[in-house]
């Protein structure tokens, strides 16, 4: 119950910056996503911190039955300098440090104050400065993208941008984030999911930010990871807001797992960054990179790429990348590309196929041990030639399938392209290998303009199940060996694989010739029908004349 109110009032607060922006003209802006994500993330950080010194210095914490008492921000002010900065050096790696002057109840005192929405502004990039080292982003060139912007500039109306920023600060004073600092994985993907429902949209930018839903990502990460782990790497080379890496570190442990990703989009990166922070995992941060994957791979050990022991992806599916399509066919690359580049086409370059050169490229990157789960059209599961068809038969060749899935159609709302998601692993030499037909699973729903079919935990649980079990299930599962794959032309298609029924009836000798019979008189009327036609053909055709 008390996750659950605060969860409405986390929504609540949401809903009310959301108002505060259509208020001053930004609700639907494209600032808009920046101000609610970076507010949130400023009261989400302060409210840590003031968690985290509570710990720390027991002595700060506030009698709340007692109206007179001094918050903690107040005590801490009466800290020496001295004090204070050895009560930062005893916070944990996964908060930010602040100065009193950061404090929330510092800006709300200061808020009638002459250019509040200048103090609003510095205090927030002074944060980022201070954090700059853990916090920020860095892009394929090296440059760091910091935490917050200059919020206030993006209200047009400069006479209105005190006004802004206080609406804003008297939003926050208003709620704690404090008591919820002990929920996990599954509170904090509710809010963040809430948080970046309306900017996360498949629209702009090179690469289609499509969310990936979270049966999905559940189903990825329960089937990669069956078995405890320890300090192990994680990596996604088109992380998109990190859905798929936040469940595969969930079902990991966050303390157990780095992850690693790279994505071209920096709202994306922004995304996953915060994701990060709210799901205790500051440490990867640094590991998160702005950047074209395919084009420049930024990871890498000494001078060669790095390898991971668990990938999870995503990929857009169709992108227009003739841009740079000579540099991917060059030398370097051979190996990476081993079965090609798609060429570029005379007209429609935005629908060149781009998820065969993430599949390439996750191979390459896998370690010894590696295992992986990529989101894929379902066409590619069965395609007979092409690069589509090198990639399955080396999957084959060097064993390291584990299995498919093949989803029901519209597990996507956004796109009706039906999906399979293709699992690796390099340590599954042995075969065994399961192909599964989930697609008549779910039930259809209607979001928006679109169709999308949900699946009941049940449903999850029973794919989950099945996958790693190994179990082979009439019209659902078989499990097959490398050899059987490639006498079936390297199909990854399970419905390929399930056996013909024919159905027997026992019947009496009376019941066979009343049956006979039924069919002898139904094939003389179909006749005699068929006899009556050709004579009206034939008469047709004697009544046609010429005419001069």
């Amino acid at each position: 119950m008390v996750v659950q109110d605060f969860t409405a009032k986390t929504k609540e607060l949401i809903d009310n910056l959301k108002s505060v922006c259509t208020s001053y003209g930004l609700g639907n802006d494209g600032n808009e996503f920046k101000i609610i994500t970076q507010v949130f993330l400023y009261k989400f950080m302060n409210d840590k911190f003031g968690y985290e010194v509570k710990q720390i210095e027991p002595s700060l914490k506030t009698d709340e039955n007692d109206e007179n008492a001094k918050g903690w921000e107040d005590k801490i002010r009466e800290y020496t300098d001295e004090d204070y900065e050895m009560l930062l050096l005893q916070l944990s790696p996964d908060s930010a440090k602040l100065k009193r002057e950061h404090f929330l109840t510092y800006l709300f005192d200061k808020q009638n104050d002459e250019e509040f929405a200048k103090t609003f502004d510095d205090t927030l990039r002074d944060i980022a400065i201070f954090n700059n080292e853990i916090f920020s982003v860095k892009t394929g060139t090296g440059s760091k993208i910091t935490l917050f912007d200059e919020l206030s500039q993006f209200v047009s109306d400069s006479s209105q941008r005190d006004n802004f920023c206080k609406a804003i600060v008297n939003q926050l004073v208003n709620f704690s984030f404090e008591k919820i600092f002990d929920q996990k994985f599954d509170f904090f993907s509710t809010i963040f999911e809430y948080l970046i429902k309306d900017y996360n949209k498949d629209g702009g930018g090179k690469y289609a930010e499509y969310y990936t839903p979270h049966a999905v990502a559940k189903i990825m990460a329960a089937c990669l990871v069956d078995a405890p782990v320890q300090n192990v790497t994680c990596y996604d080379p088109s992380a998109g807001s990190g859905t798929l890496l936040m469940n595969l570190a969930h079902a990991i442990g966050e303390d157990r797992c780095t992850i690693y990703s790279q994505d071209i989009s920096q709202k994306s990166s922004s995304m996953l960054r915060l994701n990060l922070i709210l799901n205790n995992l500051v440490h990867s941060i640094p590991n998160i990179i702005q950047g074209n994957t395919i084009l420049s791979p930024y990871h890498k050990e000494g001078e060669k790429l790095m390898k991971f022991d668990y990938i999870v992806s995503n990929p857009p599916f169709k992108l227009d990348f003739s841009e740079y399509h000579a540099d991917l066919q060059a030398g370097k690359n051979s190996e990476r590309f081993f079965a090609g580049v798609a060429n570029i086409p005379n007209k429609d370059k935005d629908k060149m196929a781009i998820y065969p050169l993430f599949i390439q490229h996750i191979m390459y990157s896998l370690t010894s041990i590696g295992k992986a789960a990529i989101v894929v059209p379902t066409g590619f599961i069965t395609a007979q030639s092409g690069i589509e068809r090198k990639i399955r038969e080396r999957l084959v060749e060097q064993k390291m399938l584990r299995g498919v899935v093949s989803m029901p159609s519209n597990i996507f709302a956004t796109t009706g392209t039906n999906v399979s998601i293709l699992f690796l692993d390099r340590a599954n030499t042995k075969g065994d290998i399961v192909l599964m037909d989930a697609s008549k699973l779910g039930k259809v729903v209607k979001e928006g303009k679109n169709q999308k079919t949900l699946l009941s935990e049940d449903e999850e649980q029973q794919i989950i199940d099945t996958f790693n079990r190994h179990e082979a299930v009439d019209d659902f599962s078989v499990v097959l060996s490398y050899e059987q794959i490639a006498e079936k032309n390297y199909s990854f298609s399970a419905g390929q694989y399930f056996d013909v029924k024919i159905e027997y009836t026992d019947i009496t000798p009376q019941e066979f010739s009343t049956k006979m019979d039924g069919y002898k008189l139904n094939l003389e009327n179909m006749f005699a029908e068929s006899k009556s036609l050709e004579d009206q053909i034939k008469q047709q055709l004697m009544n046609l004349k010429y005419l001069s």
